[in-house]
């Protein structure tokens, strides 16, 4: 018999690089903050913004959103093209657009299950190929160096999406709602809450009723533990991508601006790298979550094989 795939390890891995290389990158973004500072006594550092700004004063549109659109737009054109002309031996970009669907239809299958992952592939595939599109995009030269001067103060027309706090918090309480959804279809209101507050086993007498109790207690945290979901996804996606743009932000202002654009050259290649992973990790722990709330055991699964 096949060894069957296990998604804890690779899990567990996953979330140690990342929170290295959160620490790594946090690290040398403040380290870089300040080098405008001690390049240039008594000029103001420049820094990319904590949060979006609109291109036209009074209008409710934020370079962020733009470039929210522009990557939807992106990704539109992308699977209208590979589909324009379907052939049964596919080629050119309906051959890569089938691969990367493949690939990623495999992996989530192998962390959801075959069921499971047949209902809900499309919004773990879409999340994943917006996030990368939205952190690739906004590596483009020219995002966040074209725009406006108004009373001194320069405002970007174009910034990465995913280093604006409401991108990422939209895409994690969009999965938090298709999450309890789910996980309320998959083991219906008394299956759901089973399995968050039920004791785990068979007890009997006095043992039973500490057990209760005990599980209840456990399901509370469970419960809080469900409820920072969101909040940790949110910054952790927002963390990675605003200080990657930080990075680079700070060392082309950190040099004189004929130099501008050799100091970041380095680590363009980490941010492609790192946008990448980030995708994965979002789409990984939303697969894994979700997983959790919905796993039967080996046996459901094979019932459900046959």
């Amino acid at each position: 018999m096949a060894a069957r795939y296990s998604p804890v390890r690779p899990t567990n891995y996953r979330l140690l690089f990342m929170a290295q290389l959160f620490s790594v990158r946090t690290l040398i973004t403040s380290l870089l903050l300040l080098l405008p500072g001690m390049a240039f006594a008594g000029e103001e550092a420049h820094a990319l913004p904590l949060y979006a700004e609109e291109i036209i004063d009074g209008v409710p549109i934020t370079n962020s959103m733009v470039m929210v659109w522009l990557a939807a737009v992106i990704i539109i054109v992308f699977c209208r093209s590979a589909t324009r002309k379907m052939k049964l031996v596919p080629t050119g970009l309906q051959n890569f657009a089938e691969w990367v669907v493949e690939s990623l239809y495999t992996f989530l299958e192998g962390i959801l299950g075959k069921d499971l992952c047949k209902r809900t592939f499309w919004f773990f595939a879409t999340i994943f190929l917006m996030i990368l599109v939205c952190n690739w995009s906004g590596l483009i030269p020219g995002m966040g160096t074209v725009g406006r001067i108004d009373n001194g103060h320069y405002t970007p027309f174009l910034r990465g999406a995913n280093a604006d706090l409401n991108m990422t918090a939209g895409m994690a309480i969009t999965f938090a709602l298709l999450w309890v959804y789910w996980a309320v279809s998959e083991n219906g209101i008394k299956g759901f809450l089973a399995h968050i507050f039920a004791p785990k086993g068979k007890f009997g007498g006095l043992m039973k009723i500490f057990m209760i109790v005990i599980f209840f207690a456990v399901g509370l945290l469970e419960v809080v533990s469900i409820l920072m979901r969101p909040v940790a996804l949110t910054f952790r996606l927002y963390g990675n991508i605003f200080a990657g743009e930080n990075i680079l932000e700070s060392m082309m202002h950190a040099v004189p601006s004929y130099l501008a654009w050799l100091p970041p050259m380095p680590f363009y290649f980490m941010e492609l790298l790192v946008g990448l992973i980030q995708a994965l990790v979002f789409m990984l722990l939303t697969a894994v979550f979700l997983k959790l709330i919905c796993d039967h055991g080996d046996s459901h699964d094979e019932e459900h094989a046959h």
